[in-house]
């Protein structure tokens, strides 16, 4: 192998090897193949098939992942969780530990030079290693197609540095404005088995698409402005029938504010004890999130009780201002009872019991606002069938549009948001493949 082949591979392994703070830009799929494709490079040990399927590896890692090397690079430096970047989103760069800010420009140099290795100069290495009359396949895409708006615009920034190490002010704007790791990247958690995961394409429903329940909106989109505000907004509940839009109308909050660094939490029940434990990981993220719970009941001496009621309540520790739960319920007390929790006159019974089953009935109240939703009425569910009808261009006569969603709810789940979306998804999926069913024919 040609000797300047050796040293230019050598140079980029020590490279990487010399990182302070950014090695987990390589953690992923491609960045583990492009280092194993060095070393295979490398290897005087290595064969032509040897060479050939670890070239193989990367060119599917990026096609995987529908990106070019250089971008993925830049991309993985812009998420990266690290001290620098979870300190920069708190404190201004001129506060920063001197050391912290020189390891960051070395590994800001070590990436550059990572970055100038390009997919078709791997790929000539490869040709001559295999000893092969012409050079693999290079992959490579005309345009990046999974950077967010806002990442463009930096790595189009860094790109047009001639040192990357004077990116260090820029990175620190970013992080301070939209967060690092995780957060930077997504828009929706949920929380599985102690860690944070990004959900990639969360609920795209729009607060215009959820008609009714209009004073209820209004008191949830006020308290949202003011925790976007860095105020102190209350936990909510939303209590009342099912179908009635209580979820939809707390995801739609994403997606009207994520772009004001709203974030959802998605916590099932089971995750409900360590609720204290997520809201301590939140409370220095310099996003605004909103930990919800959907249909939420709890049986007796049930320990996530105890876990939300410390939330809610607050206990030593100062509450976190930029974190709110959301809950839905339909239930109005949210603790499950039965009529043999009321007090008796038996020698076994608790001492205080009506202070007990007073603490039950209470829960609810200690959510700082309550939202209620009651059933829809025909006049609220047809409007609600006539908006989502307009909306995806329902051709039909308003007569014959609400003839039909009567006979939908009566033979179904009855009035309700929930209903009117399953009516309209239906008849939108009949017109696409059947054409508009004839006039006040059964659905």
């Amino acid at each position: 192998m040609d000797n300047q082949i050796i040293a230019k591979v050598q140079f980029l392994q020590r490279q990487t090897a010399s990182l302070l703070l950014y090695q987990s830009v390589f953690e992923g799929e491609v960045g583990e193949k492009f280092l194993l494709l060095l070393q295979t490079i490398l290897s005087t040990h290595t064969d032509t098939r040897s060479c050939l399927q670890a070239y193989g590896n990367y060119f599917k890692a990026l096609a995987t992942a529908n990106q070019n090397w250089e971008e993925y690079l830049i991309i993985r430096i812009l998420r990266a969780d690290n001290p620098f970047t979870r300190i920069a989103q708190q404190q201004k760069l001129e506060n920063l530990p001197p050391a912290l800010i020189a390891a960051v420009q070395h590994d800001l140099q070590v990436l550059q030079s990572l970055y100038e290795c390009s997919s078709a100069e791997l790929s000539e290495w490869v040709q001559g290693v295999a000893r092969l009359p012409m050079s693999p396949v290079i992959w490579y895409l005309e345009q990046d197609v999974v950077a967010t708006n806002r990442e463009l615009a930096l790595i189009t920034k860094i790109q047009q540095l001639e040192n990357w190490a004077d990116a260090v002010e820029h990175l620190a704007n970013y992080h301070i404005q939209f967060g690092a790791g995780l957060f930077a990247e997504y828009q929706a958690f949920r929380w599985l088995e102690g860690e944070f995961i990004g959900i990639k394409h969360p609920d795209s429903v729009k607060l215009e698409e959820l008609v009714g329940y209009e004073a209820q909106k209004e008191a949830l989109l006020k308290n949202t402005e003011f925790l976007l505000a860095g105020q102190s907004a209350l936990h909510i509940l939303l209590y009342g029938s099912r179908g009635s839009g209580k979820s939809s109308l707390v995801k739609a909050l994403l997606n009207e504010y994520a772009h004001r660094n709203l974030r959802l939490l998605e916590l099932g029940k089971a995750g409900l004890k360590d609720l204290p434990e997520i809201v301590e990981k939140l409370r220095s993220q310099p996003q605004k999130f909103i930990v919800f719970v959907d249909d939420l009941s709890f049986e007796e001496d049930d320990d996530a009780f105890k876990a939300l009621k410390v939330v809610l309540e607050g206990n030593l520790t100062a509450r976190a201002q930029n974190v709110v739960v959301c809950a839905t319920s339909n239930r109005r007390h949210l603790v499950r009872e039965f009529f043999a929790d009321r007090p008796a006159p038996k020698d076994n019974d608790e001492v205080h019991a009506w202070d007990t089953m007073q603490e039950k009935l209470s829960f609810s109240d200690r959510f700082g606002l309550t939202l209620t939703f009651e059933p829809a009425d025909q006049k609220t569910y047809l409007e609600i069938v006539r908006h989502l009808a307009a909306g995806i261009g329902i051709n039909m006569t308003q007569k014959d549009l609400e003839y039909q969603a009567l006979q939908w709810a009566t033979r179904h789940n009855g009035r309700s948001g929930r209903t009117a979306r399953q009516f309209i998804d239906y008849l939108g999926a009949n017109n696409a493949v059947f054409g508009l069913p004839e006039e006040n024919s059964e659905v």
